[in-house]
């Protein structure tokens, strides 16, 4: 197995003043500070989701590995898969998220892009971590469309112990609108891949729709849903998501409003891009990993304030609050961003130095 080199130290953020009344457009940045944050690991390939337990953390790549990070140290493991990871553009290995038993299972739920004869497909699988070595176990569901881009790929375990999944629209942008499709929906799934009884529609997962690339979820202590989405160029969107509900794709975006469709929380407007992926709650706030924004973002759903939180690191994929400390992860070696020595790595900051 292969090593990762760890080190620790210490790297310059900005911490930004608010904007607040529009609920979209650019990020303000106000008043600037230093803030120190610490380098907790380097060198990662292309990393997309973080998951810890205890002091541990397990970080997928897209092509094909995962990290676990314990302490200073690193160790990339090997997954095998049941397919052949797909290398389109967005694709690879995505979503990860360990099971609620993980300590006793050493199990977990992964999200991938795949090719066969028959196309290329996502799917979501468990994974079982042996000797350090994670191997594909069992299919929880299949054939959830792809394209060229627009894979979705979150998953997240919900307050209410279902397994979350984002679909993104595989560039085909009928498929969001179309029920009956995996493409373009959040998804919700028992932790066996059976339908739950309480989805809104039928025996189907689809547990809403008229997305077209969402690739964050997060709840607020009281269970409120939230998803992050990326628009057609610009327009990205912040959803508070609810069961049944269209969220307009592609027949409204942005703040633009219809008859029985969501419109977001916020958006970057007309003019601008996010290009929002990962996301976390805490103390009242929805914080967003930024990709073309380059920054951690911070949202006030109460207020309507938001602001840059973090900034200067590059691309920004996913990120993961433990306690009063948000870990993130950059995504510089993409293809999309401009990697420096290092790249790309697992930042924490405390989110109460900018009090």
């Amino acid at each position: 197995m292969k090593k990762t080199f760890i080190t620790s130290l210490t790297a310059v953020l900005f911490i930004a003043g608010c904007s607040s009344g529009s609920g979209q457009g650019d990020m303000s940045e106000g008043a600037v500070s230093e803030q120190e944050i610490e380098t907790v690991a380097e060198n990662l390939e292309i990393p997309w989701s973080i998951d810890h337990q205890d002091d541990t953390f397990y970080i997928t790549e897209r092509t094909g590995s995962i990290v676990k990070v314990e302490g200073d140290q690193a160790e990339r493991q090997n997954v095998e898969l049941e397919e052949e990871l797909a290398t389109a553009a967005e694709a690879g290995l995505l979503g990860f998220v360990l099971a609620p038993d993980f300590q006793e299972s050493q199990m977990a739920y992964a999200y991938y892009t795949y090719e066969n004869d028959d196309g290329q497909f996502n799917r979501i699988v468990t994974l079982r971590l042996e000797n350090g070595v994670w191997t594909e176990e069992d299919l929880l569901l299949d054939e959830i469309p792809s394209g060229n881009v627009h894979h979705g790929g979150r998953l997240k375990m919900g307050p209410d112990d279902k397994l979350y999944a984002t679909a993104g629209d595989a560039a085909n942008v009928d498929l969001a609108q179309e029920i009956d499709s995996l493409g373009g929906k959040i998804l919700r799934l028992n932790l066996d891949g059976s339908v739950p009884d309480d989805n809104p529609f039928p025996d189907s997962y689809v547990y809403s729709y008229g997305h077209r690339n969402p690739q964050g979820l997060t709840w607020s202590p009281d269970g409120t849903m939230y998803a992050s989405e990326h628009g057609n160029s610009s327009n990205d969107e912040i959803n508070e998501i609810e069961a049944g509900q269209n969220y307009g794709w592609p027949i409204i975006e942005g703040d633009q409003e219809q008859d029985d469709m969501v419109s977001p929380l916020f958006t970057s407007g007309d003019d601008s891009t996010w290009a929002p992926s990962g996301m976390g709650y805490y103390d009242g706030k929805v914080y967003v990993a930024s990709l073309r924004g380059t920054a951690v973002l911070e949202f006030d759903p109460a207020t309507n304030e938001q602001r840059t939180f973090v900034s200067g690191l590059g691309r920004i994929r996913d990120l993961f609050i433990e306690g009063d400390t948000l870990y993130f992860v950059s995504n510089n070696t993409d293809g999309r961003g401009n990697p420096e020595a290092g790249d790309d790595k697992l930042y924490s900051v405390s989110l109460t130095s900018s009090e």
